[in-house]
């Protein structure tokens, strides 16, 4: 099973989630690095951990504040050979023109807000990009066409749980086993709520390819031994 480090990025800083409420998040104090420097933050997971994959929420990006444009570059060179996601609030269309770079865009289903948005995600490559399936409590955010229609999915998907993120409250297992059931082949990822070791071997047996954590590694309730378990090491 995949673990993937998160890294939410706020104002050029590495910030801490708080249940989804970006307004409540703030600066990110961790024992796995000085300071709440991104690139710092990814050197910490690495020391940590040898994860294949790093995810990135660029939330100046998301929340139309202008994109952090040097971060990929700069999470790069910090951890290169690793898979770096990256959703910076990039509409279908932005993702398309980004294809070719290095990072693996995360087009989030809140970010999709038009007809040309919809058209522009059928013809993204289904190798090349994320899909973030984005809840807000229990409601949808994005257009509800995305989330009937699984043939619009690409092969790898995240549940994204937003009101779980940073809460401490659990990952929601039973929406997670609703799209996998759907999914078909595709890879289901989990995003919000993991709080340790138990929660990701419930979501395994859930079905889910891999989860994304944060909160719980720079807790330690996540160990360098629970990664080497999980993944079988």
């Amino acid at each position: 099973m995949d673990v993937i480090p998160v890294i939410d990025v706020q104002h050029g800083r590495a910030v801490r989630a708080a249940g989804g409420i970006r307004a409540n998040y703030r600066p990110l104090v961790t024992p796995l690095a000085e300071g709440s420097d991104p690139a710092a933050i990814a050197r910490g997971f690495q020391a940590l951990f040898a994860f294949p994959r790093l995810y990135v929420a660029d939330l100046d990006g998301i929340e139309g504040r202008g994109r952090n444009t040097a971060l990929p570059e700069q999470l790069a060179v910090a951890l290169p050979g690793t898979e770096l996601w990256i959703d910076d609030g990039a509409s279908p269309r932005d993702a398309a023109a980004r294809l070719a770079g290095s990072a693996i865009p995360v087009v989030g289903t809140e970010s999709v807000r038009s007809d040309e948005d919809m058209a522009a995600l059928a013809g993204l490559p289904r190798d090349r990009y994320v899909l973030s399936l984005d809840f807000a409590g229990d409601d949808f955010t994005g257009p509800p066409e995305i989330l009937a229609d699984a043939g619009r999915w690409p092969g790898r998907v995240i549940v994204m749980t937003l009101a779980r993120v940073g809460s401490g409250r659990g990952p929601d297992v039973s929406r997670l086993a609703d799209i996998i059931a759907r999914a078909g082949s595709r890879s289901v990822y989990a995003a919000g709520g993991v709080r340790d070791r138990a929660d990701v071997e419930a979501l395994r047996r859930a079905g889910a390819a891999g989860v994304l954590v944060a909160s719980a590694l720079h807790d330690q309730k996540i160990t360098a031994g629970d990664l080497k378990a999980i993944a079988g090491c």
